[in-house]
C-alpha cells in the first residue's frame, strides 16, 4: 500500500495540463486512514497541498487503497462510488473530470 504522499507525487507526474485549460476548481480528498489533501486546478496548472481546502468544489471521501486503485486505473472510480468505497460531496460531476486531469 502506498501512502498519500507517494500517491500525490504520482498525481503531479500524471497531470494533463491541456485537460485543465480554463478550469478553476478545488478537489478535496478526505482519506479515512491517512492524511487529507486538496488539489487546485487553475488555468492549466495543478497545485497539491496537504490538509483541507477552505471552499472545495467537490470533496471525495475514501480510504488510501481506493485512492491508489483509482489513480493507477486498477479501480474504476464510478464502480468504487457505486460500491460505497468512494463518497462525494458537492459537485459530483466534477469527480468525473479527474480521469481526464490525471490519466492512469
Amino acid at each position: 500500500m502506498s501512502n498519500v504522499a507517494e500517491i500525490t507525487q504520482k498525481m503531479e507526474e500524471k497531470f494533463n495540463p491541456s485537460a485543465a485549460a480554463g478550469l478553476d476548481l478545488v478537489f478535496q480528498f478526505n482519506i479515512e486512514d491517512d492524511s487529507n489533501f486538496n488539489v487546485t486546478i487553475k488555468d492549466g496548472t495543478c497545485a497539491i497541498a496537504q490538509g483541507d481546502a477552505a471552499a472545495p468544489n467537490v470533496t471525495l471521501i475514501m480510504d488510501s487503497d481506493t485512492l491508489q486503485g483509482v489513480m493507477t486505473g486498477e479501480t474504476d472510480g464510478m464502480q468504487a462510488f457505486m460500491a460505497g468505497k468512494l463518497r462525494a460531496e458537492g459537485d459530483m460531476m466534477l469527480a468525473l473530470k479527474l480521469g481526464e486531469l490525471f490519466p492512469a
